[in-house]
């Protein structure tokens, strides 16, 4: 279920793409599953075609969802291919912190902070 808080600083088209996004890795969303067409979930939401449009454009340049002409927009298997991707990133992330010196908690505020929008980098100590 795709929930738009109004009153989010978040813009929402950014709400849609990372609860998609969140759905899709989690597997409650699973490959090969058929997303509603921009339309309707745009009227679902009451939000603006395009506003559904770009979300589902940034999912589908990250691999998380592919789109099939008149057939329509699908969970796409390349988002495992991501999940992957991640973890790579995060070893690397954990072998440059190492090196530097970043105790693991202060390396995690600094993921936390780069994850949450509007949160302020955490200072080093």
């Amino acid at each position: 279920m795709i929930v738009i808080d109004g009153s989010s600083p978040v813009p929402p088209f950014e709400q849609l793409r990372a609860q998609f996004a969140r759905q899709i890795q989690d597997r409650t969303l699973a490959v090969g599953s058929r997303l509603p067409t921009i339309r309707n979930l745009a009227a679902d939401l009451g939000l603006a075609v395009n506003t559904v449009g770009r979300a589902y454009r940034e999912l589908e340049e990250a691999g998380l969802i592919e789109t099939r002409g008149r057939a329509g927009t699908f969970v796409a298997a390349a988002g495992e291919q991501g999940r992957e991707r991640a973890r790579r990133a995060a070893a690397e992330y954990a072998a440059v912190v190492s090196s530097v010196g970043i105790d693991p908690e202060e390396a995690i505020r600094i993921v936390r902070a780069a994850l949450t929008p509007g949160l302020a980098a955490p200072a080093s100590s």
